[in-house]
């Protein structure tokens, strides 16, 4: 399968004073359609991996190609467009803007897409609610919600425009263990569609479910099976 993620010799420095190197030599591969989980405690790197794959942040040195494009390379606007375009993201705190109904809150994910209109970004958010089931949830507000609904409507939002990249950061961390299990039999639904995923997380339970477990300790990485 063709490499989504290509990361060699990847580092970070938080610039200081003093710098703290957060990533060191960091090396990772991940498949298109691959399943993997990230884990490590708090303060191991992991969250400065989600920044860095996420393209919020801009790795310090080394090579980082996601679908074959250098990303270290490019401008500011390069990255945004492709991050748009190719990542969807999973939040632990929902991130969901409380003054819009769900469908709306799913739609943002395509304001900045050229070409689509606004009946058209409708139609595929509420296409994204249905595929979490959430069709009677179209017109609710996050207010009105569950955790575990909020949750899908921000799964929805992740995968409304069709990303490479499915990127979770602790998605059941403010869920009962109940709606975590659902949340994550959901994105296991998705995986099995053809979705790649990674998920960074503490939870050794969560990362379990992945098919490839990979370490993240002092700022290195490392394959656990």
């Amino acid at each position: 399968m063709n490499a989504l993620i290509a990361i060699t010799d990847l580092g970070f420095v938080y610039p200081g004073p003093p710098p703290v190197e957060a990533l060191i030599s960091v090396n990772l591969t991940v498949a298109t359609g691959e399943y993997v989980a990230l884990v490590g405690p708090s303060g191991s790197g992991k969250s400065t991996m989600l920044n860095v794959l996420g393209l919020l942040d801009r790795h310090t040195s080394g090579d980082y190609l996601l679908a074959g494009s250098d990303v270290l390379s490019m401008r500011d606007a390069e990255r945004t467009e492709l991050r748009s375009h190719s990542i969807g993201f999973v939040f632990q705190a929902f991130h969901l803007m409380p003054h819009r109904t769900a469908w709306e809150n799913v739609s943002l994910a395509l304001m900045y897409r050229k070409g689509i209109s606004p009946s058209v970004r409708r139609e595929r958010a509420v296409a994204a609610l249905e595929r979490v089931g959430l069709r009677d949830k179209v017109n609710a507000y996050p207010t009105q919600l569950s955790g575990g609904q909020r949750q899908r409507v921000a799964i929805a939002r992740a995968c409304v425009g069709d990303p490479a990249l499915l990127l979770c950061d602790e998605p059941t961390g403010n869920l009962d263990s109940e709606t975590a299990t659902r949340v994550l039999e959901m994105i296991e639904e998705l995986h099995a569609q053809g979705q790649t995923v990674v998920v960074i997380t503490h939870d050794e339970a969560v990362a379990a479910r992945a098919h490839r477990r990979i370490r993240v300790r002092d700022g290195r990485t490392e394959e656990i099976d």
